[in-house]
């Protein structure tokens, strides 16, 4: 299903002379990252996998990879993002084999519902198809556009579960290829224009605007439960790709200023289950974007992002999607490996 390409990995760690490595891998990459060790065992180099759950580029175990004494981080399944990194580390993004022509094909009729200039986007495993879709749609008649995106993603066209920067161009609606649920959601919410999701894999399409509008129903949901809350417990994560101290900091004195008390509490894996000991009537999360709307029903208390925070403080009117943006990219990875030292 995903290419993961051994020998690049291999001459990237040779260029900083790495004896010893950590590999950092997400759920579904565990087999490919055993092999991978095996095989740069077999080459000279000393290998030992991460057992922690890895949430994305924003979550690199480059800290657990000094610990360990270890010359490099080898990072499956996700494209580089900008960090500040404590050892030389690999990016190796895993490339899906799946060609999504033949889907696109299959629901052409659905995509011309979004309107002849759209914009296109998909994740990293698909990305290197990119150019084969764009050349397919404007085949089909289509006016494609292909966002550039900040400097949270590596390629044009990219979106991550936190950053749909690549998803805001100037289109009747935008077209989302690719597996997964949160995603396209997430980029109709952010664009707030009609979203068509493309799997290349079952060659279905769903539309997300009802999606959209749903889950909007329930975060209301979850804001009218807060309304009546006094304490507040503001979470900030110590992830290096989810820290926004500063955001955090913004959203306490917001809340001190409307008269309710807040504390800061820092944490790595944000769930409930570490939380119930506190006294708070509710939460913000300042962190993954995901981790308060994903799994809120296991929440037993109330929890936001910090621009429904707004809404339930009147501070603003409509519902925003809370982002971690980025700055702008100079530059464009390659569609491979990236070393970063």
């Amino acid at each position: 299903m995903h290419r993961i390409l051994e020998g690049d990995v291999l001459r990237a760690l040779r260029r900083v002379g790495a004896g010893k490595v950590l590999i950092q891998t997400p759920e579904g990459l565990k087999e490919e990252a055993q092999r991978l060790a095996d095989f740069l065992e077999e080459n000279g180099i000393e290998a030992i996998i991460s057992g922690d759950v890895n949430y994305g580029a924003c979550d690199p175990a480059d800290r657990e990879a000094k610990m360990l004494g270890c010359d490099a981080l080898v990072h499956l399944g996700h494209s580089y993002m900008r960090l500040h990194l404590e050892v030389p580390t690999v990016f190796v993004p895993a490339f899906a084999d799946a060609d999504p022509v033949p889907a696109l094909k299959r629901n052409l009729s659905e995509i011309r519902k979004l309107g002849g200039r759209i914009g296109l986007v998909t994740t990293a495993q698909h990305i290197t198809y990119l150019g084969r879709m764009r050349e397919f749609l404007e085949g089909a008649g289509f006016e494609v556009l292909v966002g550039r995106g900040d400097s949270r993603v590596s390629w044009p066209g990219q979106v991550l579960g936190c950053n749909f920067s690549a998803a805001r161009v100037d289109a009747e609606g935008i077209l989302f290829v690719g597996a997964g649920y949160f995603h396209p959601l997430g980029v109709a919410l952010a664009t707030k224009k009609p979203t068509l999701a493309v799997n290349p894999y079952s060659g279905d399409a769903l539309w997300m605007d009802k999606e959209a509008e749903r889950l909007i129903r329930k975060r209301w949901a979850q804001i009218a439960k807060a309304v009546d809350a006094r304490k507040f417990g503001v979470i900030v994560s110590t992830k290096k790709g989810q820290l926004r101290l500063g955001e955090a900091v913004r959203v306490l004195k917001r809340l001190r200023e409307s008269g309710k008390y807040a504390r800061l509490i820092a944490m790595d894996n944000v769930v409930y289950t570490a939380l119930e000991g506190f006294d708070f009537d509710a939460y913000v999360v300042v962190a993954c974007p995901r981790a308060p709307i994903d799994d809120y029903e296991n929440w037993r208390k109330p929890v936001l992002t910090p621009p429904e925070l707004e809404l339930l403080l009147g501070l603003r009117e409509e519902y925003e999607f809370d982002e971690i943006k980025g700055v702008e990219r100079s530059e464009d990875e390659p569609y491979g490996v990236s070393l970063k030292v």
